[in-house]
């Protein structure tokens, strides 16, 4: 087996569905959009097949998180709540505008601010599957649910994750 996995991003998947043509397994062939895990190889060609680039290759194993002191987080902080606002502006603007020239600029804005945006908290510490924060996220939620299904699989993906601290 592979040591990288295909994910697709389904928010930036444009639907041209290259990756159904080129996948030696069938993985990304599912009714959910979502890759089938269980049958990808981690070839790559339905990631270099992409024209929307939604489809990226993962670890199976992530490396250890790098500490970062409180100064580096907060100023990172301070980019994402700047990526932020100039999201919000950008929509304002695509909201608004008549102009198709305005409209298309502004799209892309929100896309690159979106991405970037991601980038940073990654960068900071969230979003990752192995942080504490995920850790820590997971087990208030669990707290809160009152959803027996809802805990059970919380309960599942808390079990399933290789924390680090």
């Amino acid at each position: 087996m592979s040591e990288v996995r295909a994910v697709r991003n389904l928010r930036i998947c444009s639907k041209d569905c290259l990756c159904l043509y080129v996948c030696p397994t069938g993985a990304t062939d599912t009714e959910t959009g979502q890759i089938d895990f269980s049958k990808c190889i981690g070839c790559g060609a339905c990631s270099k097949a992409c024209p929307s680039g939604a489809i990226s290759m993962v670890p199976y194993q992530y490396p250890k998180q790098q500490t970062k002191d409180d100064l580096v987080i907060a100023k990172l902080n301070k980019l994402i709540q700047s990526k932020v606002e100039q999201e919000q502006m950008a929509e304002y603007i695509y909201k608004n505008s008549n102009d198709s020239i305005e409209k298309q600029l502004a799209k892309a804005i929100i896309r690159a601010n979106r991405l970037m945006t991601e980038d940073l908290y990654r960068e900071a510490g969230f979003m990752l599957p192995q942080s504490k924060n995920t850790k820590d996220f997971l087990k208030n939620l669990l707290q809160q649910t009152k959803d027996e299904t809802l805990k059970k699989d919380i309960e599942k993906l808390i079990d399933l994750l290789d924390f680090n601290e």
